[in-house]
């Protein structure tokens, strides 16, 4: 017997808002969460401009005691925190001060994890004073530390790791929880993804030359998602969070129901066929899209609007292009499609869940949010898809389905289907 999963809470600490209310307001607005970062400017980077949860007006003291606060130096148990334990108070549950709750459990993804504590952890080492690590450095720094924190802090007994698959980690998280849920192994879960802030997570990519270099005077004109005018994606951090449960149980509660999961699709290209550690293999993104609509027993015209990957890259034409082959649909049939990353950046692991985030706000409000700095896009998108297919602003449409994919270095795809709940 497979069960029904939707969606009952949602958390979310994002360059563009923290909370759902400020979230919401910045893509209904198209307000910009990138700023420009004075640290990367001292540090020479060639791209200055970043995405970067503003928490100074946050009260840690709401989600941390003060053994944890002590010593605290990661951003992303941070941002992981905070997104995870409002999406579970947003679904109307409860810390567990007896025993744990045996029914939820929590996948909560991250790419890098306690840069910052490294760091730290490094100059102590070298100079000798090992013992001044302090008692957290572990923690903070190992993978699943994000998934060990929240679940302790609520009181989880069921399933409680940490996966780990690049910009797909999120949109993954998403799918394993609902694949859990949905074969009886939980009855809820708690699901999203965290990335670390900084320049030692971003460096790398400045490096390799991919994101954009002419706009640090103009830092929020700076991630042009589906532009011709695109020269890179912005690096951003952040996490964003859901509480996925079974039909039966949020019924039974009687609490407020986001959204549906009807399925999905994971898949890898195996770095063949045109896939590399950094591009993906086209046949296995369209198989990735094909096989999440199987899964979730729908068909390709029952998709009204997709939440892209969609960089800011060059190769956001070719990821239309896969798009529409996998749904053997172009021009004025294309479902409607947007991107987030115009409004915080490339937000790298905690990419998917805060956009998984925004697609349940969208089918929760009957509107779909507007793609920013998309005002002239790029020909080989058009020659795809009618020009008003693709969301430059707010509009006044409510979708019942919503396709939301990810795709992340590695050569590895994730599709989730949302719908509009309905008994």
């Amino acid at each position: 017997m497979m069960h029904r999963v939707v969606v009952t809470g949602i958390g979310v600490c994002a360059p563009n808002g923290i909370g759902l209310e400020a979230f919401e307001k910045a893509l209904v607005e198209g307000i910009s969460g990138i700023t420009h970062n004075q640290e990367l400017e001292k540090l020479n980077f060639s791209c200055q401009v970043a995405g970067k949860p503003n928490i100074d007006n946050v009260n840690l003291n709401e989600y941390f005691n003060k053994i944890q606060l002590k010593g605290l130096n990661s951003s992303g148990i941070v941002y992981g925190t905070i997104a995870g334990l409002d999406a579970w108070k947003n679904a109307g549950l409860e810390l567990q001060f007896q025993e744990p709750d045996w029914d939820s459990g929590i996948i909560f993804g991250t790419g890098i994890l306690g840069v910052d504590k490294f760091r730290e952890a490094i100059y102590k080492v070298d100079a000798g004073n090992v013992r001044r690590l302090g008692s957290t450095s572990v923690i903070q720094t190992m993978a699943s530390g994000i998934s060990a924190y929240l679940g302790g802090i609520i009181g989880l007994g069921n399933l409680v790791t940490t996966n780990s698959s690049a910009c797909t980690t999120g949109t993954e998280a998403v799918l394993m929880g609902y694949e859990r849920i949905a074969s009886g192994k939980a009855v809820r879960m708690l699901v999203g993804s965290c990335s670390d802030s900084g320049p030692y997570v971003w460096g790398g990519f400045d490096a390799m030359r991919i994101l954009p270099t002419k706009f640090n005077n103009q830092p929020e004109k700076a991630s042009r998602p589906m532009s011709a005018s695109a020269s890179g994606f912005v690096p951003g951090s952040g996490a964003g969070a859901l509480v996925l449960e079974s039909l039966e149980s949020a019924l039974t509660r009687k609490v407020p129901i986001y959204a549906e999961i009807l399925g999905g699709e994971a898949n890898s290209g195996g770095q063949r066929q045109g896939g590399s550690m950094t591009a993906a293999n086209p046949i296995a993104v369209q198989q990735c899209i094909t096989k999440a609509l199987e899964n979730a027993k729908i068909v390709a015209n029952d998709v009204d609007a997709i939440n892209g990957h969609l960089t800011a890259t060059t190769k956001d034409p070719d990821e239309i292009v896969n798009w529409s082959t996998a749904l053997k649909c172009s021009g004025k049939d294309f479902p409607f499609i947007n991107s987030f990353k115009g409004h915080f950046g490339h937000c790298l692991a905690a990419s998917g869940s805060i956009e998984c985030v925004g697609t349940v706000l969208q089918l929760r409000s009957g509107n779909l949010y507007g793609t920013m700095n998309c005002e002239d896009v790029h020909p080989r998108i058009l020659e795809q898809v009618d020009a008003s297919k693709i969301v430059t602003h707010s509009l006044d449409f409510a979708p019942k389905i919503i396709a939301k994919a990810s795709f992340g270095f590695g050569d590895v795809n994730c599709c989730v289907i949302f719908r509009q709940f309905k008994k």
